[in-house]
This record gives structure tokens, sequence and C-alpha cells, in this order.
């Protein structure tokens, strides 16, 4: 399958590529895909060199499947461009997310909605992602009424700027910002753009998203984002109210049977998800799995996940995984 990663040269591009690779992707053809000032350069993929491409010439390749991972201006512009080539877009920014002619896919979660009409897929975000996989098998169970969530956001969901901000001041030196304050031993509430409600982009696109990947604008989220000095993965605390009352042993065997999700609970060992246990896996970590005993039918739960990997681009290899499935690329 010849298969296009548009962004190749970036953080979330590169581990689309490490995703593939490990995930044995039937890759017979690599197209990588970046800016005009990336052209040229040369990139691995199993043992084989392969050039950067700009993404005319990628299209003009025609790959069967891309990958799109390079902001939502590259993908507002050319992901139509390559889906009227015949191509199958699966799109990583907020670009398709919300536009009600596409569909928001969590492969564990409603992959079947997917159909060969579907020539621009979206990716969720991040911070989303990890929280619906653990939502669905509650609110089947017992149809969740509201979820309050908190995020405790890695600067790695930021890029490659953030990163080396971090260290800059790890080091005490001095070096380009990705943040308007300064991040190492500080904590940032504030992620994307503040809203007119007061509310910023991220949080607002954790509570349209999550009604849209559930299929169900009944449930009422409200969300609070916040940026913390971690490299590894995003983790999230959630207060999930009910409609029906639950078990928490119930709850917990049902969350140990949703693709995806591993448990982690075990307070008495103090075992519990932790960012530097989600790096570099696929799975979404939950833990501190306790009854909310200031209400009634409300759940308190903790969830990690790497953002990168499930958050990014293993879901969109996931999503491609399960096309080819279908039979639909």
């Amino acid at each position: 399958m010849k298969v296009a990663v548009v962004g190749a040269t970036g953080l979330v591009g590169s581990e689309i590529l490490t995703v593939l690779a490990e995930r044995n992707f039937p890759v017979t053809e690599l197209i990588p895909v970046a800016s005009e000032r990336s052209k040229g350069k040369e990139i691995d993929f199993k043992g084989n060199k392969y050039k950067v491409v700009t993404p005319s010439e990628a299209i003009a390749l025609k790959p069967d499947v891309a990958l799109f991972s390079a902001g939502g201006t590259t993908s507002t512009e050319f992901a139509p461009k390559f889906a009227e080539a015949g191509v199958t877009v699966i799109d990583n920014s907020s670009a398709w997310r919300m536009d009600p002619t596409k569909k928001l896919v969590v492969p564990e979660v409603n992959g079947d909605v997917l159909g060969s009409a579907d020539k621009i897929i979206a990716n969720p975000n991040c911070s989303t992602t990890q929280m619906v996989v653990v939502l669905k098998p509650l609110h089947e169970k017992y149809k969740i009424k509201r979820v309050v969530v908190s995020t405790y956001q890695s600067v790695t969901g930021t890029g490659v700027k953030a990163v080396s901000q971090l260290m800059d001041e790890r080091k005490g030196v001095e070096g380009e910002k990705a943040y308007p304050h300064a991040i190492d031993l500080n904590v940032i509430p504030h992620i994307d753009v503040f809203q007119a409600n007061g509310y910023t982009k991220e949080e607002m696109k954790m509570i349209q998203e999550t009604n849209k990947i559930m299929g169900d604008d009944s449930i009422r989220v409200t969300a609070t984002t916040v940026r913390i000095p971690v490299i590894g993965g995003h983790s999230e605390s959630l207060n999930i109210e009910f409609e029906s009352d639950f078990d928490v042993e119930e709850v917990r065997a049902a969350l140990r049977d949703q693709p995806g999700v591993i448990v982690v609970d075990d307070p008495e060992n103090l075992a519990y998800p932790m960012p530097k246990d989600a790096h570099g896996k696929d799975e979404v970590f939950v833990g501190r799995i306790r009854r909310d005993e200031s209400q009634d039918k409300t759940l308190n739960l903790w969830i990690v996940a790497d953002n990168l990997r499930k958050g990014a681009a293993t879901n969109a290899v996931q999503i491609a995984e399960l096309l080819q499935a279908k039979s639909l690329i």
C-alpha cells in the first residue's frame, strides 16, 4: 500500500512513522511529505531511505492513504486535493473535526461509522481521544449525564519548541519560547486561545468532540485544560455522573474489558497511571477508580495516555488499519 505521511518531519509525523513500522502496517511505498523547505531531506523507514516531497508532488504519486499531521492550514488547503485525487485522508489537525460532513473517529469507540464515502476522516484532539476510550463502556452500562474533566497536559502536545523551552529553562539558558510564561517548575492553566465565553479553544474541543464521537449530545461536559512540565503523556482527572448507579468493581471489570484500556488501580501498592509509564505505549491507562462520596451515582477516575501515540499517531494508524480491514482503502 502506498502511504503518504504529510508533516513527516514533525513530532507527530515522526511518531506516525514509528507506529506504522511497529504495527507492521503494509507499507509498500512510503511518501514522506513536508513543506518546500524540507523537500529533498531523507527519511529513514524500516531500513530504507525516502526523500521528502511537497504535497503537490505527493498527490501526483497517487498514494492509497495520506496521514496528515501538518497543522490546520495545510489540511484545509491540501486534504480536499488529496481526496479529489481518490486518496483517503486521515487528518490530525482540528480543521475537519467539527465539520458535520466529516467523521470524527476513535476506532474503539465509533469505528463502525466509517464507510466508502469517507475520504477525509478526522482524528480527535489528543485529550479527547484518551477520555472517550474510557467513557465508552461506562456510557453503555450506566448512561453518562455529565463529565467534569481537568487535564494535566505534556509539553509535547505543543511541539518541539515547547520541549526546547522546558529543557532550556531547566538548564538556565535563554532560548525560543513556546509559552507566554515559564513552564519549568510551573503550571499554566491555558491551552490554545481564549474564547468569548472564558474557556480556551482546547477546552471547547473536548466538550464538542466528546458529544460528536459518543454520538450523544445529551452528555454534558465541562473542561479545564492545563499545561504541566512533563514529557511522556497527558493525564486527566474525570468526575462522571451517571443516570444509573454502579458498583465500583463492576466499573473496573467493564474498563478491563474495553479494548485499548489498561487498568492500573492498586493504591495499597502505590500503583496508579503516570505519564512516565504510559510513554511509548498505545493504550489508555486508568486508575484511582472510586466513588464520589459527595454526590450520588458519580465516579472519579484518573487516566493517562501518551499524547503523541494514542492521542495522535496511533489513533491515525488504527483508523487506517480499520479502513484496510473493511476494504475501504
